[in-house]
């Protein structure tokens, strides 16, 4: 397992699909916002927590094709299904992969670029936390649209649309946790929440990833 975990890594690294692709795209969204919305410092700060958010969100959502269709192209993802591990294991390791090269990046840089939308001081820390908790569980529901789209013409935008809606839940309690900390509230009901979308997705989608990889593989 670690060895398919540093061979997905290299890989990212080398297709472009990795985290240099995610980071300029979070860049980008960022540096937008203002010339849409205007300069207004009291409505940057509002919107900033959403924003930061769905940035994240799209950036990750941006190199999700890439987890298993580089392996379907070249036939070593038949060879995993017929390895001695499970393919289970190799959907865990391919979820990790994408977010130690799109999720954690995204996660150290979102404390820095929150500061162009004047994201409030008592917001920064609930920001890191909050895309700590909750990019895993991003990585995790990619993995499986990407593992039921595997081997589809043009399979990205089927992708994109099936998971999006499994996002929504993660973007409404990551956005709030870091409202709430802008505004001084209670965050412990949104990061628990965030904590238990993760560790839900970890727990049962690897083998909803498996199953549709067995189906798409026959």
């Amino acid at each position: 397992m670690i060895a398919l975990l540093i061979r997905d890594l290299r890989l990212a690294v080398r297709a472009g699909g990795g985290f240099g692709l995610g980071l300029a795209f979070f860049l980008i969204v960022v540096v937008l916002v203002p010339f849409g919305v205007g300069p207004e410092q009291d409505i940057l700060t509002r919107i900033a927590p959403g924003i930061l958010w769905v940035a994240a969100l799209l950036a990750a959502l941006l190199s999700l094709d890439r987890i298993f269709a580089l392996d379907h192209e070249d036939g070593s993802l038949a060879l995993l299904a017929t390895s001695p591990l499970p393919l289970e294991g190799a959907a865990l390791m391919k979820a990790l992969a994408h977010w130690l090269t799109t999720g954690l990046p995204l996660t150290l840089a979102a404390p820095a670029l929150g500061f162009l939308l004047h994201l409030a001081p008592e917001a920064y820390g609930f920001l890191f936390f909050s895309l700590a908790l909750g990019t895993p569980a991003l990585s995790m529901i990619g993995t499986f649209g990407a593992a039921l789209t595997v081997g589809i013409k043009r399979g990205g935008l089927l992708m994109s649309l099936l998971v999006l809606p499994l996002y929504v839940p993660t973007l409404i309690f990551g956005a709030e946790a870091v409202r709430r900390g802008a505004e001084g509230l209670a965050t412990a009901v949104p990061l628990t929440m965030l904590a238990g979308i993760t560790a839900g997705a970890f727990a049962l989608l690897p083998f909803a990833s498996a199953a549709a990889l067995r189906v798409n593989l026959r």
